[in-house]
């Protein structure tokens, strides 16, 4: 029921603009950016985030924002992000988490990670239907489908803005669609999403995916493939 309720929080408009524009960040968003970002005023703003906060969705925290400290630096503004809860609605309930933890037990337990990585790279592959995802526009497509959230960093866009990323452009993806599963088995659970990437993949010459792992991000990012550098 819990979960009901919150997920109705999003009926709002602009309380659905607000969530999906901290979401989308990535970061740590103050008020009167996300205000100015859906076009309303800096109350109400802070109305619609504080319900969210209250529902579970976002967390909330402070921080200066100019990111000066000591005296002159001003006072800590409020800030949110992303809860780290998950919410999931299913009616009438479904339990396809307890079955998937189970599934993973046994599958580690019984030495097959080899068979199912195959059997990723191959659904991977499936979803490309016939048409490897030759660039990472078109990987993250199909990932942003998945609920991967992919998003770039490293060459142009949010993570020179937020000072992340220093090599090569790469596809990060902000969420992990088997998370829950993947914080009880983590080598069995990440080398089935890297495979299943893989068979997005299988057969471009222009992109390429490996391990990666950092907290709070999918294990598995993509990159241009050196063999289709200038």
């Amino acid at each position: 029921m819990e979960d009901i309720e919150a997920v109705a929080l999003l009926q709002d408009p602009v309380r659905r603009r607000l969530y999906e524009f901290v979401v989308g960040r990535g970061r740590e968003v103050g008020r009167n950016e996300a205000a100015e970002a859906v076009g309303v005023g800096r109350t109400l703003a802070a109305f619609h985030l504080d319900k969210l906060v209250d529902g579970g969705l976002l967390e909330a925290g402070s921080r200066r924002l100019s990111g000066r400290s000591g005296p002159g630096a001003g006072r800590p503004a409020k800030v949110y992000r992303r809860s780290g809860v998950e919410r999931g609605v299913s009616l009438p309930a479904r339990d396809y988490r307890t079955v998937a933890g189970l599934l993973a037990g046994v599958a580690e337990r019984a030495g097959l990670d080899r068979e199912v990585q195959e059997a990723a790279r191959r659904e991977g592959a499936a979803l490309a239907a016939g048409a490897p995802c030759g660039d990472l526009d078109a990987l993250a497509k199909v990932l942003e489908e998945r609920g991967y959230e992919p998003v770039r960093e490293g060459g142009a866009g949010e993570a020179r803005e937020a000072g992340q990323g220093g090599g090569g452009e790469v596809l990060r993806m902000r969420n992990c669609p088997f998370h829950a599963v993947a914080e009880g088995f983590p080598p069995l659970v990440c080398g089935m999403n890297l495979a299943l990437l893989e068979g997005l993949v299988e057969g471009s010459e222009g992109v390429r995916v490996r391990m990666d792992p950092r907290p709070g991000s999918c294990c598995v990012v993509a990159e241009p493939s050196k063999n289709n550098e200038d």
